[in-house]
């Protein structure tokens, strides 16, 4: 069973790491090209990336990778929560695809303006002959569906995923997996771990006082009482040397 469940939790990590690759990775490449009429000095047709006609498609595809990395050792609370995020960051890939699909001038208007010259919507649809649309864009679409699906399976099996590595655990937790809760409980229920006898804390302290050269409370006490005599004289203008 715990074979199957470890099974599961890299299943679905690399689900995440190959739908986030294919946001990535499509992100780079050429989703449209676009045919314009004829226009002195300009080019006639002009390509667009999808990086070009989805902004937000790199930084979604990224943050998908840290959200691996993330899930990876995260706790059963944290990682509910870092899945709900994956679902919506899924959703935004897939969404971030079909309305370029959907609306390529639109998408691909800043493109269009730089290699022309040309502004204004109106203006770049009579530029426009033909738009013809590439593969790439459809990788981000499947990419976006396989981050959706690992996020919901993380939820699902939260409970079955095997907890994080030792090499995550706190740096004081016992030489033998315990974590150090565990070993302070048992320090503190410890025999050996005997509370000192009533006078011997204060034989203690004094015993050190009396190696280190501190000297008792007492003559602290009357030096400041002499230091207080000794202003008042001063300030009825009496002299405290004489």
């Amino acid at each position: 069973m715990r074979t199957e469940n470890r099974r599961v939790k890299y299943l679905t990590l690399l689900a995440l790491v190959v739908g986030s690759g294919l946001g990535l990775l499509s992100a780079t490449q050429t989703w449209f090209e676009i045919h314009v009429k004829d226009v002195a000095n300009h080019a006639e047709t002009v390509t667009v990336a999808g990086s070009a006609a989805a902004p937000a498609l790199t930084a979604l595809s990224l943050a998908g990778l840290a959200l691996t990395a993330a899930l990876a050792i995260a706790g059963p609370a944290f990682r509910v929560v870092l899945s709900i995020l994956g679902v919506l960051l899924g959703v935004s890939i897939v969404y971030s695809a079909l309305a370029v699909v959907a609306d390529p001038l639109r998408a691909a208007s800043g493109s269009i303006t730089s290699a022309t010259g040309v502004a204004g919507e109106a203006s770049l649809r009579r530029l426009v002959d033909s738009t013809a649309t590439e593969f790439w864009p459809w990788p981000a679409v499947v990419g976006g569906v396989l981050v959706v699906i690992a996020a919901i399976a993380a939820i699902v099996f939260v409970r079955a995923w095997p907890g994080p590595s030792r090499r995550y655990q706190a740096r004081f937790a016992g030489e033998d997996g315990r974590s150090a809760e565990d070993a302070i409980a048992e320090l503190a229920s410890d025999d050996r771990l005997e509370e000192p006898a009533p006078g011997a804390a204060g034989d203690d302290a004094e015993a050190r006082a009396t190696a280190d050269g501190d000297a008792p409370d007492e003559p602290t006490a009357l030096d400041r009482d002499t230091a207080i005599d000794s202003w008042d004289e001063l300030s009825r203008g009496d002299d405290p040397t004489r």
